[in-house]
């Protein structure tokens, strides 16, 4: 191999080694953005997962109703449950038929200020 000959394949070695520098370092930046976003929607899906668990209490609590009464108010109406007026009318009278009583109801679920 002459000197000319090995000349040019070293140019167009280092020719080659400049363009694969060039698209490594373009590959980096794209992997560098890319893990970027990928830890802001790591976040941003844990905030909404918390979030999501928040509204799912909530939903549970109001669907149910128990969990917003207070304890004398449970036991008020597990008295009525059992048949029981709990009402100031009837109170401590058996409920008939076990048909339910506004005033009762009002004093267990009402809402009080």
């Amino acid at each position: 191999m002459d000197k000319r000959t090995l000349h040019d394949e070293f140019s167009n070695i280092e020719n080659d080694l400049k363009q694969m520098i060039l698209r490594l370092s373009e590959m980096k930046s794209t992997v560098e953005s890319l893990t970027e976003k990928n830890v802001h929607l790591e976040v941003e899906n844990k905030h909404l997962r918390s979030r999501l668990i928040e509204l799912e209490k909530e939903t549970s609590a109001t669907a149910t109703g128990k969990n917003e009464l207070s304890k004398s108010r449970m036991n008020l109406e597990k008295i009525y449950e059992d048949g029981f007026h709990v009402c100031n009318i009837y109170y401590g009278s058996r409920r008939e038929n076990d048909e339910e009583c506004a005033f009762c109801l009002d004093v267990i679920y009402g809402e009080r200020k």
